[in-house]
């Protein structure tokens, strides 16, 4: 859906006046309005469109607001928004299920017909938790299956992208494929991806040893890394293919992420060869097709609930865990946004005037406002489930995104917030405890910043100043010098190598 842009609009809200291109101040927060402005007069912001919006938790009213209602990209912080509407929609205690399933008969240790793989989009599957299903149907004494291993992905639909994604992102693990059938080769449950393992040869300028896990028969790795010289090793996939490149030099064994063309067939040779492991043949191939109606289930694997899913999601800023719960509202992302969106209203945000086409934040149409994160920040506390939202937010100095900022001030400890990266934006949504003991909700999103001014700094200067209102002193940090010169010119920008990439969100250096 597209909407005409909104012109200025003017609100009268508890005695502050806020308009969608200008700032104010409550009245009463005079010493918080001026530190703030001076916070955002940073020459570091220059040309760029930043908005912020301080709210009180409880009552929801307004004490800054800088260009809040003005809709910009968010990235990650549109995940404040997806988990919160799926833990409505879905339900803390929704779980994904992967079945064996067949319509076929047994005879003694054959099974007469099809063995029937079905995914619902678990993805928290792994290589051993395949082979637990394989192992139950062994268990079962089945060793012979007469017809086809079939392949039943469609749960979700076959566009394995968001609209507005970057195809030159498609080899990292933060931009898999998302799918019915998948599995994570990880704890942090990053789906649609396999590990490369990359060990030193034995000798000086041999070449280095490469390994996936988990085993398979899909990816193909070309190697021309050697032993020798600290150049680091980059890993990256072909786009559109299977093929991962492996180049570059180290004397030190190292890993990185990579995603996969099509999970599902990664997911057809991790399964079929835990079924060769417990010698049960199967006749009839390996073919996509939908489980037939009544199939009977003969083994299951559940997953963990989405209450729990929630913690990994947010506190790493994951991508493909946010698209599984799009998909899993809806089977597709138009349609999974559109059920999500049943339920914005209710977290303080009106449908028809914020843009969202996927549910990490990764798209570049996706369009919303502080305002809104920070409806969303108070309407949650209403929630039943809030409690264990909150304590999914990343907190700062602690863990998650934030576990390297914001260290030895009051905001440590304290600050609960979601991250947020793309190239050129940057974004902070969360909880902050005043010295004085109240509670705000903060949301401060930044877009068109040049890369190589960090904008973390600008967040962290924000949050800190919140934690430290109402404290008896406040001194002032000023504004960082902007650099007089590039760090790099345009054409000297480069990927992040895979082997970095863990726990950003975005794919270029200047913002991650």
């Amino acid at each position: 859906m597209k909407f005409r842009a909104l012109g200025a609009v003017v609100v009268a809200v508890a005695g502050l006046t806020l308009t969608s291109s200008g700032g104010a101040g409550a009245a009463g927060n005079e010493a918080l309005t001026a530190d703030l402005d001076a916070i955002l007069a940073d020459p570091g912001l220059k040309g760029a469109d930043v908005g912020i919006t301080v709210r009180d938790a409880n009552s929801g009213e307004v004490l800054y607001t800088r260009s809040g209602g003005r809709r910009s990209q968010v990235a990650s912080n549109l995940k404040v928004l997806t988990t919160a509407a799926a833990l409505d929609l879905l339900g803390p205690d929704f779980r994904w299920k992967t079945e064996l399933r067949s319509a076929g008969t047994r005879s003694g240790a054959t099974l007469n017909g099809d063995l029937v793989l079905r995914g619902t989009g678990d993805p928290t599957m792994s290589a051993p938790r395949y082979q637990a299903l394989a192992d139950t149907l062994k268990n079962s004494g089945v060793t012979q299956v007469t017809g086809a291993l079939v392949l039943d992905d469609t749960a979700f639909d076959t566009q394995p992208y968001g609209s507005g994604w970057a195809w030159d992102d498609e080899p990292y693990s933060y931009s898999a494929e998302t799918s019915a059938l998948t599995l994570s080769p990880d704890a942090k449950y990053s789906a649609g991806t396999v590990v490369v393992r990359v060990r030193p040869g034995a000798a000086t300028g041999d070449p280095v040893q490469v390994s996936v896990e988990p085993e398979n028969d899909v990816v193909q790795i070309q190697n021309t890394a050697t032993t020798n010289g600290d150049e680091g090793i980059t890993v990256e996939r072909e786009h559109g293919t299977n093929v991962i490149k492996v180049s570059g030099s180290t004397w030190v064994e190292t890993t990185a992420l990579s995603t996969v063309k099509d999970p599902t067939g990664l997911v057809s040779s991790v399964f079929g060869k835990a079924l060769q492991r417990n010698g049960i043949q199967v006749l009839g191939g390996v073919r996509r097709a939908q489980a037939p109606q009544g199939a009977a289930v003969l083994a299951s694997e559940e997953s963990i609930t989405l209450a729990q899913l929630v913690t990994p999601l947010l506190k790493n800023s994951n991508n493909m865990l946010a698209e599984v719960l799009v998909k899993s509202a809806g089977g597709s992302f138009p349609n999974g946004v559109n059920q999500l969106s049943r339920k914005w209203a209710g977290l303080g945000v009106d449908p028809n005037w914020i843009e969202v086409f996927d549910g990490s934040g990764m798209s570049r149409l996706d369009q919303m406002s502080p305002d809104d994160l920070s409806s969303v920040l108070v309407k949650a506390k209403t929630k039943p489930w809030f409690s264990t939202w909150q304590a999914s937010l990343p907190v700062a100095g602690r863990d998650g995104t934030l576990v390297n900022r914001m260290k030895g001030t009051k905001a440590e400890g304290n600050v609960q917030a979601k991250t947020g990266s793309l190239s050129g934006v940057s974004a902070l949504s969360g909880y902050v405890t005043t010295q004085t003991g109240r509670q705000l909700v903060f949301s401060l999103v930044q877009n068109n910043v040049v890369l190589w001014v960090s904008p973390k700094t600008v967040e962290d200067r924000v949050a800190v100043r919140l934690a430290n209102d109402g404290a008896p002193q406040f001194t002032q940090q000023k504004a960082e010098p902007v650099p007089q010169q590039r760090k790099a010119p345009a054409q000297e920008r480069t990927k992040v190598p895979a082997k970095e990439r863990f726990d950003v969100e975005c794919s270029w250096i200047g913002t991650c």
